[in-house]
């Protein structure tokens, strides 16, 4: 029971790991929300999930671009 409620800790850590990335992208994030993120959030791993991303972000309007023009 304790791995289970382990698991669901990080699944729940992971969702609001990209929930905060995902919002901060658009730059509409509460104070509250943002300053709750920053409490029990690693910096690591906003950096990295906010790199990643990035990424995603280009790629998909690379697709758009291209399917548009070609």
């Amino acid at each position: 029971m304790t791995a289970m409620s382990a698991d669901m800790r990080n699944k729940g850590g992971f969702l609001k790991l990209v929930k905060a990335v995902f919002w901060s992208f658009f730059g509409v994030r509460r104070r509250a929300d943002l300053e709750n993120d920053a409490a029990q959030l690693n910096p690591l791993h906003l950096i990295a999930a906010g790199i990643i991303g990035a990424v995603l972000f280009i790629v998909v309007l690379l697709l758009i671009v291209r399917a548009v023009v070609g």
